[in-house]
C-alpha cells in the first residue's frame, strides 16, 4: 500500500503540472505521514542528499560552463569546427555537431551546449538556407554528446547514486568513445540528409586559415585536458579540477580573450547559482524518493522480476533501455538517475552487465529522453532559440532518434566502447 501512496501521489502531482522536485519530495512526504514516521525524516534525507562532497563539483563546472558561454569560446570553437568540416555536405550541420563535441569537454551540459551552440549555429544556417526544423533538431540532438564527454555532471550523480563506490575518473573516460561514436552517427545522418535536401558545403578555408582558428581556440582546447588530465592521472579529484576549471576559465574569459566585463561576470555568477540551486533541489529530494525506494525494496523485487520475464541478458538490456526511454519522455535527468539507479544497476550487475559500462548506457539513454516531448529540456532550448514549436522539430529530428538509439544500442551491447578506455589509463 505504501507503494501505491508514493508512486500514486508522485504520478497525480505529476500531471497537474507541479514541478519535478515537488514531486518528488511532495510524495516522499505524504508516505512518510502515512506510514507515521517523522516527517522529519524526509528533509533529513534531503539534507543528506546534497552533502556528498562530490557534488560540490556540479556548481563549479556549470560556473566555468557559464563564464566560457560569456567569454566568447563558444564563438572561437564553431570557427574552429567550421573551418574543419564545413566543406562538408550539410557543412554548417557538420559543424554544429563538431562544436557541440568541443564545447560538451567545456560545459558539461546538454541545455547550456543547446544553448550557446544553438544560439550561434541555427541563425547562420537558416541565413544559409537550411530548414529552421532541421537545425533545430540537430541541435539538439547534438547537444546529448555534452552529458557523455567530460566533464559531465552527471556521470558524478550516477556515481553518488550507486553509492560512491564508481571511479568518477572511470565513468569520464568510459564517456568518451560513445559521445565521439555519437558525435560520427549524427555526422553521417547529417550527411545524407544534406545530399537528399540539396544542403551544400562552405568554401575549403585553406590550412593557413585553420591554423590560424586552431590557436585562437587553444586556449578552450586546453580546459578539456585540465579537466581530463587531472582527475585522470590522480593529480586532484573531480571536485577540484572542477574548482580548477572555473579559475581557469575566468582568467582566460578576462585575461586572453578579454570578453567579459564585471556585469557579464555577474551575469554568469547568477546563472550558475539559478542552475545549481535547481540542481541541488532535485537531488535532494530524489533522493528521499530513493529510499523509500530502497526502504520498500524495490530494487530486489525489480531484480526477481525480470529474471521472471527473460534469462538472457539481451533481452533484459533491451527492456530495461525501453524503459528508460519510456521515462524520459516525462522525467528530467537528474532525479532519473538518482531513481532509476538503485533499481537498475543490480538487475545489470546480475546479468552481468559492469557499473561503468550501466553508467554510459544509462546517461545516454536518458540524454536521448531530454530531446524528447513532453519534458525534453534540451529540445525546448533548441525550439526557443529557433522559434518554432517543439512540433515543428518533431517533423524533421527522426532521423537524429534514429541515429542516437543505433549508438544506445551499440553502447549496450559492445561492453568496450565504454570499458575499453578505462582499461588503458588504469
Amino acid at each position: 500500500m505504501e507503494l501505491m501512496i508514493l508512486f500514486g501521489s508522485f504520478v497525480a502531482l505529476l500531471l497537474i503540472g507541479t514541478p519535478i522536485a515537488f514531486c518528488l519530495g511532495v510524495s516522499s512526504l505524504i508516505t512518510v505521514l502515512y506510514m507515521g514516521m517523522p516527517p522529519l525524516v524526509v528533509f533529513q534525507r534531503l539534507n543528506s542528499g546534497i552533502s556528498a562532497f562530490s557534488l560540490m563539483a556540479i556548481p563549479f563546472f556549470i560556473f566555468a560552463g557559464d563564464l566560457m558561454i560569456r567569454g566568447g569560446i563558444a564563438e572561437r570553437l564553431v570557427r574552429f569546427a567550421g573551418s574543419l568540416f564545413g566543406h562538408m555536405h550539410g557543412g554548417l550541420g557538420q559543424v554544429n555537431v563538431a562544436a557541440s563535441t568541443l564545447f560538451g569537454g567545456i560545459s558539461g551540459s546538454a541545455v547550456a551546449d543547446a544553448s550557446a551552440i544553438g544560439g550561434l549555429m541555427i541563425p547562420q544556417m537558416e541565413k544559409r538556407g537550411y530548414d529552421r526544423s532541421f537545425a533545430v533538431s540537430l541541435t539538439a540532438v547534438s547537444a546529448v554528446i555534452a552529458l557523455l564527454i567530460p566533464p559531465s555532471h552527471n556521470m558524478i550523480i550516477y556515481s553518488l547514486s550507486a553509492g560512491g563506490s564508481i571511479s568518477i575518473a572511470d565513468l569520464f573516460t568510459a564517456g568518451i568513445l560513445p559521445g565521439l561514436l555519437l558525435a560520427a552517427a549524427l555526422m553521417a545522418t547529417t550527411w545524407y540528409q544534406a545530399k537528399k535536401k540539396g544542403y551544400h558545403g562552405e568554401p575549403f578555408p585553406g590550412w593557413q586559415q585553420i591554423a590560424v582558428y586552431a590557436v585562437a581556440a587553444i586556449p578552450g582546447i586546453i580546459l578539456i585536458g585540465i579537466i581530463f588530465g587531472g582527475v585522470r592521472s590522480g593529480v586532484f579529484t573531480a571536485t577540484e579540477s572542477s574548482c580548477i576549471a572555473a579559475v581557469y576559465a575566468f582568467l582566460v574569459a578576462t585575461l586572453v580573450y578579454r570578453g567579459m566585463d564585471w556585469s557579464g561576470f555577474l551575469e554568469a555568477t547568477y546563472g550558475a547559482v539559478r542552475t545549481t540551486a535547481m540542481v541541488l533541489l532535485v537531488i535532494g529530494c530524489a533522493a528521499s524518493f530513493g529510499w523509500l525506494l530502497a526502504l520498500f525494496q524495490v530494487p530486489a523485487a525489480m531484480v526477481a522480476f525480470m529474471k521472471s520475464i527473460s534469462d538472457n541478458p539481451i533481452v533484459v538490456f533491451l527492456l530495461i533501455n525501453l524503459l528508460l526511454l519510456f521515462l524520459g519522455t516525462f522525467m528530467d535527468m537528474s532525479p532519473l538517475i538518482i531513481i532509476t539507479t538503485p533499481i537498475f544497476l543490480p538487475v545489470v550487475t546480475a546479468f552481468g552487465m559492469d557499473p561503468v559500462h550501466f553508467g554510459a548506457v544509462l546517461i545516454l539513454n536518458l540524454g536521448i529522453g531530454l530531446c524528447t516531448p513532453p519534458v525534453g529540456s534540451v529540445l525546448f532550448v533548441a525550439c526557443a532559440i529557433g522559434r518554432i514549436s517543439i512540433w515543428d522539430a518533431m517533423r524533421t529530428i527522426w532521423p537524429f532518434y534514429g541515429a542516437a538509439f543505433a549508438v544506445l544500442m551499440l553502447v549496450t551491447y559492445v561492453p568496450a566502447i565504454s570499458l575499453w578506455l578505462p582499461s588503458v589509463f588504469r
